[in-house]
């Protein structure tokens, strides 16, 4: 039998403590160990009890939650699941908590994501369950990296820094890598990417890499809330070299500029030739459960684009994406999965790999030199 995920609950409202407790703990396989009302316990208890996996608020007393999360991964990396408030500014801070180190989140209410309240009940049961068995202490020891912080319409924080959650990383130069890897001499119009659970910091990690001049358009699918995904994108495009927006209805596809479906929506192409455009639409179907959702916008850029799609499927739980990835397959596209060392969440793309759709497996400090290569840019 396997040992049971240890937790630490931190949060400064003893309601949501309890509440919490009671929800992970009809898990079997979840056993809560202790408990930390502010960020300063949060380190102290972590450095004591060493638990498999943290559920963290982020405004707190004493020490916030994107400060704690700071000083326990440079001290003793650990899991970090991250609640946090609907807002703009929930949003902002939970970004910043991920460039932190914290591996994934949750708002606050997570009931709001959840079609009921079972459903939200195992959403937190199987977050903590997916990211506790990414065992921080098999990472490589962290190799910091400064990343600001950039946001719309706030006051800017602090540069954040970044510690390395790849691994074993490789240590080839990014240039050699680029070098080494030869193109399949395909023609593509546009590239794909869908991710989940660990796709905020692996969409910056890649998107961040890209030159100014990439010559086509790029879909970004995370499943993430409505009220994140605005932030997200201009944190992206204050970041990269590409331009990065959240996608409106009616957007045509542009080089060079990368488009992130909006949270609790549905991104797809139409139209061919030189007039594709984007359609953007709130989806009530019981039957798709991500919205946004990889299956969805895969299918869609299949049928408008053929077989000149790139699309990789990043960290996430669950398949979202094999099904779209099977159609793109079909229609002549190159389909990509990261590797099992560097994912956060081996779901989706073990999924796409076991169903024998993706053409490689990569690491994913190597996607972006990869996907310059293979594009023939930079």
């Amino acid at each position: 039998m396997p040992m049971a995920v240890k937790v630490l609950v931190v949060d400064d409202s003893s309601f949501f403590r309890r509440r919490v407790s009671e929800i992970l703990e009809q898990d079997k396989d979840i056993e809560v160990i202790g408990f930390a009302v502010n960020g300063r316990e949060a380190v102290d208890k972590t450095n004591q009890l060493r638990p498999d996996v943290i559920t963290m608020d982020v405004e707190m007393p004493v020490l916030d939650g994107i400060s704690a999360v700071k000083e326990i991964m440079a001290a003793n990396p650990t899991p970090i699941l991250m609640f946090s408030s609907l807002t703009r500014d929930g949003a902002t801070a939970t970004l910043d908590a991920l460039d932190a180190g914290a591996l994934d989140f949750l708002p606050k209410k997570f009931e709001d994501i959840a079609r009921n309240n079972e459903d939200a009940i195992k959403l937190l049961q199987n977050k903590v369950k997916e990211i506790g068995r990414k065992r921080l202490s098999r990472f490589s020891r962290p190799t910091p990296t400064s990343i600001p912080s950039v946001s719309a319409g706030t006051t800017s924080r602090p540069a954040i820094t970044q510690p390395d959650r790849s691994f074993n990383r490789s240590t080839a130069p990014a240039s050699n890598i680029a070098a080494n890897t030869r193109a399949s001499g395909k023609k593509y119009q546009i590239v794909a990417i869908g991710t989940s659970t660990g796709g905020p910091v692996a969409l910056q990690t890649i998107l961040t890499k890209l030159p100014a001049n990439f010559p086509h358009p790029i879909l970004l699918i995370q499943h993430m809330p409505a009220a994140f995904t605005p932030a997200f994108a201009a944190r992206l495009n204050g970041l990269c070299k590409i331009k990065v927006k959240e996608a409106q209805q009616g957007d045509r596809l542009m080089p060079g500029v990368a488009y992130l479906a909006p949270g609790g929506q549905q991104m797809l192409v139409e139209g061919r030739g030189g007039n594709r455009t984007l359609r953007v639409f709130e989806d009530d179907s019981a039957r798709i459960t991500y919205k946004p959702s990889v299956d969805v916008t895969f299918a869609s850029t299949a049928k408008s684009f053929q077989g000149d799609v790139l699309a990789v499927v990043l960290t996430g739980m669950g398949a979202d994406g094999r099904d779209g990835a099977r159609m793109l397959k079909q229609a002549g596209a190159t389909i990509w999965a990261q590797d099992e060392k560097t994912s956060v969440v081996y779901g989706m793309p073990q999924a796409v790999a076991n169903a024998g759709l993706s053409s490689a497996s990569i690491a994913l400090e190597e996607v972006a030199n990869r996907l310059v290569r293979e594009i023939g840019c930079g």
